[in-house]
């Protein structure tokens, strides 16, 4: 299966939640081809969830899988964690209230 370039994927992505009103930032900007991305959503109440893509074999498709949950201390910590450790990775971060990403949407998992 084709990949899309890390960039494109990200640009149509903040597209998409800029549309949505959804308020959102590149707080690591990864390698434009081949980075991983790492999306971040805080809830506004302290919380957050992060989540990355991850390739389902049995469906033969991307798919989004959490990452890290809880209290947003604790989701900055794991997803600075895993920038140390992968300079290339791009993270994303939400600001959303009722949680949404958008991660569940046609197209986003390609």
């Amino acid at each position: 299966m084709a990949r899309l370039a890390s960039g494109l994927w990200v640009d149509a992505y903040l597209t998409r939640l800029r549309l949505a009103d959804i308020a959102v930032y590149i707080t690591a900007k990864g390698d434009a081809t081949a980075g991983a991305v790492l999306v971040k959503c805080a809830t506004l109440d302290g919380r957050a969830r992060a989540f990355q893509r991850s390739y389902d074999l049995l469906e033969d498709r991307r798919i989004w899988l959490p990452f890290a949950e809880g209290a947003e201390a604790e989701v900055d910590q794991a997803v600075a964690r895993a920038r140390r450790s992968d300079p290339d990775l791009w993270v994303i971060e939400l600001e959303d209230r009722a949680g949404r990403t958008l991660l569940d949407q046609p197209g986003l998992s390609d």
